[in-house]
């Protein structure tokens, strides 16, 4: 019969840019006896990855320009968060009732662009996503690999709240060693009726833009969770 077992890996350190995020995973793994081997799946926080990436800010450096300014007034956030924010956004797709949903560089639809003040050092501190969350589950693949000799799939978790739903559900936000959609075309259902793709659309064509997202004004970007979640 097949199963899944979830266990969490204890004794990660704080994490801090440089740290060597995957070794540290194998290392404590080993030591707490947890087993990672090529059929493992291995869950990080997105907070981890960020913060080993130097993926933080402090607020007290960030000089909010105008529409910052603006937005953070209407919205009653601090002007410095929203320039990070509008920053890390592709485009605003709504703001009202002090919330900022946004669509990140990496085409993540998301709260604040993703930027988190929870377990983070520091009294104005925050992190940003990662640049590129595929790619730094790549990253942490290869260096559970070179550490520990194995190549689990490792996926790279945040939360994130969703329409019409109280508190938060876990997303994936970046993968390695797995595929992660399922192609159900001409699978059967229950019923008979068999799944079947889409139209087909040009490459170079983009979905349309839904009439309310807001593109965001040029702005200057200088100012600008193995299965364990640790902090």
């Amino acid at each position: 019969m097949a199963a899944v077992r979830l266990q969490a890996v204890p004794g990660l350190p704080e994490i801090v840019p440089g740290t060597p995020l995957g070794e540290e995973i194998a290392a404590a793994g080993q030591a707490a006896g947890v087993s990672i081997d090529d059929r493992s799946v291995v869950v990080v926080s997105q907070k981890v990855v960020s913060k080993a990436e130097g993926r933080t800010r402090a607020l007290s450096g960030i000089e909010p320009g105008a529409h910052a300014l603006d937005l953070g007034a209407t919205l009653g956030k601090d002007p410095r968060l929203v320039e990070l924010i509008v920053a890390e956004s592709r485009h605003i797709v709504r703001a009202e009732r002090g919330v900022l949903i946004c669509e990140t560089h990496s085409g993540l639809i998301c709260a604040n662009a993703g930027i988190d003040a929870s377990n983070v050092p520091g009294a104005d501190r925050v992190t940003l996503l990662p640049i590129d969350p595929d790619h730094s589950a790549r990253r942490l693949r290869a260096e559970i690999r070179a550490a520990a000799g194995v190549g689990p799939a490792v996926v790279i978790a945040d939360s994130f709240g969703r329409p019409w739903r109280h508190g938060q559900a876990d997303v994936a936000i970046g993968c390695a060693g797995l595929r992660p959609l399922d192609d159900c075309a001409g699978v059967a259902t229950a019923r008979g009726a068999r799944w079947r793709r889409p139209p087909s659309r040009s490459p170079t064509s983009s979905p349309p833009r839904p009439t309310w997202c807001a593109t965001r004004p040029p702005a200057s970007r200088s100012s600008s969770r193995a299965a364990s979640s640790a902090s």
